[in-house]
């Protein structure tokens, strides 16, 4: 699959050729890592933290609330790699530093090795100086210790060259269960795909910045239909994860979705289908991910309106219950108002809302029995959710939330306050 790149200098986002001639800028990174992320991971690299001449720490750090990003650049000791893991970066990048001793006390699954090549030789030092040692090696020494390889060919960086698929065949074979992502000449779709078929990422630059490569057709390069329309058959999600339906697609249409942050599909009626034209019910593109066989895909999406469904409902299964349907029945008494709505009464009077959280928090806590432990954290939830719908904030932005404590590597101790 295709990891695009984000590479920062001097707090611009810049492509080089040959890790060392400014080719071009493309400006703030905020919004580019927007596009890229909602097809998956995002490199991200702080050039001037690799270089020893600075940081682009606060430009990348809010990054990691709205994308996956893979974080590298000046990441040399454990306090630095514990620091991106806590903060959210969904993986870090290690150069010279992927030493087994550090390697050793970090998350396996979340450390990438850099590998950094010039003809074959590990290059170090900003590409200046060989080691002597060829990539094959040194993959067989780190291989148990890490989940991936991002390898660059420096010869080929930013030169939008192709790729060795040779070369790349036997980097993946030495890798062993590690990933290996490559970089460094990746041009058109057909390389992403080959890449893909051996078992390899494709990390992408310049092609991607110059329109050589489309975000599209890079995405889309490796999928496969059985169908003989070629469509691929795409389930649609809200952002908590339910699902609300089964459509198609194809390259024109998520080409479109990409473009206009849309869900927009492919009917097998009508065409390019852009949902909620006529209705209302328009979605919002939070990503769009492919399946293991590259043969199915699934659309994240924020639903508006009355629901995805023709026939007026929040699903085609019609409308189950959750907390987000829960929430906004919630929202919509706050937004009615009137003094008959207890939810209306608790949002309007802040001081009883935090009376019956801090009550409801206590007899939960004291809840032995099970049925009183559902009943009271029953009661919470409700309150709980009343407070949001009252700021109107959405559940999204609690799993969010949720999911970046999730990644941090070093939790709290749990004290009491006193």
């Amino acid at each position: 699959m295709i990891i695009p790149s984000i590479d920062i200098m001097g707090g611009d986002t810049v492509q080089l050729v040959g890790g060392k001639d400014h080719a071009l800028s493309a400006g703030h990174p905020q919004p580019i890592a927007e596009k890229f992320g909602m097809v998956g991971d995002v490199a991200v690299i702080d050039l001037d933290a690799a270089l020893g001449q600075g940081s682009n720490a606060a430009l990348i750090a809010p990054l990691l609330r709205t994308t996956r990003c893979r974080v590298g650049g000046g990441i040399r000791d454990i306090g630095k790699a514990t620091e991106w893991l806590n903060k959210g970066a969904h993986k870090i990048i290690l150069g010279t530093a992927a030493r087994l001793d550090l390697l050793s006390q970090l998350p396996k699954h979340r450390t990438i090795a850099a590998l950094d090549a010039l003809n074959g030789e590990i290059v170090v030092k900003g590409w200046r100086e060989g080691t002597g040692q060829k990539v094959p090696e040194r993959m067989k020494e780190l291989r148990e210790m890490v989940g991936g390889f991002l390898v660059t060919f420096v010869e080929r960086e930013g030169r939008m060259q192709g790729i060795d698929l040779a070369a790349v065949k036997e980097l993946v074979e030495a890798a062993g269960p590690a990933r290996v992502t490559i970089a460094g000449g990746v041009t058109t779709a057909k390389d992403v795909a080959d890449l893909d078929a051996l078992g390899a990422d494709a990390q992408v630059g310049m092609a991607l910045y110059t329109g050589k490569l489309g975000l599209a057709e890079a995405f889309c390069a490796p999928f496969k239909s059985d169908r003989a329309d070629g469509l691929w058959p795409t389930v649609v999600v809200d952002d908590l994860g339910q699902a609300l339906g089964l459509v198609y697609s194809n390259l024109e249409s998520i080409r479109a979705a990409l473009a206009e942050k849309r869900g927009i599909y492919f009917s097998r009626q009508h065409g390019l289908w852009r949902k909620g034209e006529s209705s209302g019910a328009v979605q919002e593109l939070v990503g769009i991910d492919v399946d293991c066989d590259r043969d199915a895909l699934r659309f994240v999406v924020r639903q508006l309106g009355a629901g995805f469904c023709h026939v007026g409902t929040r699903s085609c299964w019609g409308d189950d219950f959750s907390l987000q349907a829960l929430l906004r029945t919630l929202s919509e008494k706050i937004l009615a108002g009137g003094a008959a709505s207890y939810t209306s009464k608790l949002a309007a009077d802040e001081a009883m809302l935090a009376s019956k959280l801090t009550e409801e928090a206590a007899e939960l806590a004291q809840a032995a029995a099970d049925n009183d432990v559902v009943h009271e954290m029953s009661d919470l939830i409700y309150f709980a959710c009343v407070k949001l719908a009252k700021h109107n904030i959405d559940l999204s932005r609690v799993m969010k939330e949720l999911e970046m404590r999730h990644r941090q590597v070093v939790h709290r101790h749990g004290q009491v306050k006193e």
